[in-house]
């Protein structure tokens, strides 16, 4: 496909069916996960999955932060044309090395800190167990969840997305079966839901590597000059995608801990598959900030503002679609996210709906949000890439999750993500507008 000359419709969608796919790599093993071990365990193993949550959001964000922020500039030298040939490579050679560091610290902060990690996470003596059996078998996989976003990144901004999508595939097609094999009829549980989640990363790890003995591939691994500056700017543009997933990681930890505090473990399960489906409407998001970024990315490198603005308005529609699916899919049928998860209660089917609907207000705003930070870092905005993912993804939403259970009472603490996103989008549509009429005053 080329980016810069080929017509920006038919390549847009095709490039959002296949990140459609790869951004299903952050939600597809937690949902089926969830699901099988709610089915089998019942809330408890719900709750369970609930605190390990923020472990995936914290490796996940880590290969964002390499693979966003090395192929947006690997892309933009790409259109610009470099002066000093094969530099784009010296940036992937960069995001690689990074990406060998992260997952080595990460690895060993889960092998010697498991427990206490889950403890502050949420886990009271009932609930650590269960975690720790699930996380048993991932331990050994751990670096391959990181370094499959890496990839992703740079195979969808190296003219392979589809690959990527067929890597999401096979591993999720097997963690699927895997899950049912291990957990029901193995009798597994939580530990079947864990290995099959880590053989089906290392499927999708395999399935992406082709890529190097492709003929569409051009990434190599190129010596960089000055690594550690190259590190920072790849750290800095990617810095945004990485800490909405840190973020959403902070957050769980914050609602795990304010609702065991305010209202209790049944509160907590209905709270576990809030954050399965808010991490599926976060990835539909993701997807189409994927979708559109590398060739935002190449053409603002090549100058070509009018192609910029044909794709930022395919995005838009395409967010407006998202929302509007899960809002009414939210509103009108709010216990089927607990039918799928688990084998409820009573009395959770009881307080589910109320605690659904109000959370899913947030649905509204928050596909524009996050591709906003997209968006932003295509421009080579990473400021304002960088307001909308701290504000958004820590300081306001953190603040309303401590304080309004204080002030307006425990249940208004479902309320805090759907203001947080209101306040948010008032920012986003002011500078997207001004940084897309500066785009208008620009020749070329």
């Amino acid at each position: 496909m080329d980016l810069l000359r080929g017509k920006i419709k038919p390549m847009y969608f095709r490039y959002l069916s296949a990140a459609f796919g790869s951004a299903m790599i952050t939600s597809v093993y937690s949902i089926v996960d969830m699901a099988m071990v709610g089915q089998y365990q019942g809330p408890d193993g719900t709750a369970a999955l609930a605190v390990v949550a923020p472990i995936w959001n914290i490796i996940y964000s880590l290969g964002l932060l390499m693979g966003i922020g090395g192929s947006v500039l690997f892309s933009t030298l790409r259109g610009r044309g470099s002066q000093k040939p094969g530099e784009e490579n010296e940036y992937f050679t960069a995001a690689v090395m990074g990406s060998v560091a992260l997952s080595v610290i990460a690895w060993l902060a889960i092998l010697f800190l498991e427990q206490p990690i889950l403890l502050f996470f949420g886990a009271d003596v009932d609930l650590l167990p269960l975690a720790q059996s699930y996380l048993e078998p991932i331990k050994a996989t751990l670096p391959f969840f990181l370094f499959n976003q890496m990839l992703a990144a740079f195979l969808r901004n190296d003219g392979h997305p589809g690959l990527a999508t067929a890597g999401v595939l096979a591993g999720g097609l097997f963690n699927v079966v895997g899950d049912y094999i291990f957990v029901f009829p193995l009798g597994m549980g939580m530990f079947g839901a864990g290995l099959a989640t880590a053989i089906g990363s290392v499927l999708s790890f395999l399935v992406m590597m082709t890529h190097f003995w492709t003929k569409k591939n051009t990434l190599v691994l190129r010596r960089p000059t000055g690594f550690l500056r190259k590190l920072k700017e790849i750290s800095v543009t990617g810095f945004s995608t990485f800490f909405i997933d840190v973020a959403m990681g902070i957050l769980t930890v914050l609602f795990n801990r304010q609702i065991m505090k305010y209202l209790g473990t049944n509160a907590l399960a209905i709270y576990g598959p809030i954050v399965n489906v808010s991490t599926f409407v976060q990835c539909c998001a993701y997807s189409v900030g994927q979708a559109s970024q590398p060739i935002i990315s190449m053409n603002f490198g090549a100058g070509q503002w009018g192609r910029i603005k044909e794709t930022l308005r395919y995005a838009l529609y395409t967010v407006g679609a998202f929302s509007a699916f899960w809002i009414i899919l939210s509103m009108a049928f709010p216990n089927l996210y607990i039918y799928i998860f688990m084998k409820p209660t009573t009395d959770i089917l009881a307080m589910a709906p109320a605690i659904i609907r109000s959370y899913s207000l947030s649905f509204v705003l928050l596909p524009l949000n996050i591709f906003s930070t997209y968006y932003f870092q295509a421009l080579m905005k990473p400021k304002a890439a960088f307001c909308v993912s701290v504000f958004r993804g820590f300081v306001i939403s953190g603040i309303l999750i401590l304080f309004l259970p204080m002030v307006a009472g425990a249940d208004a603490i479902w309320f805090a993500m759907p203001i947080t996103e209101l306040v948010v989008a008032v920012y986003v549509a002011n500078r997207m507008a001004y940084y897309t009429r500066d785009l208008s005053r620009k020749k070329g």
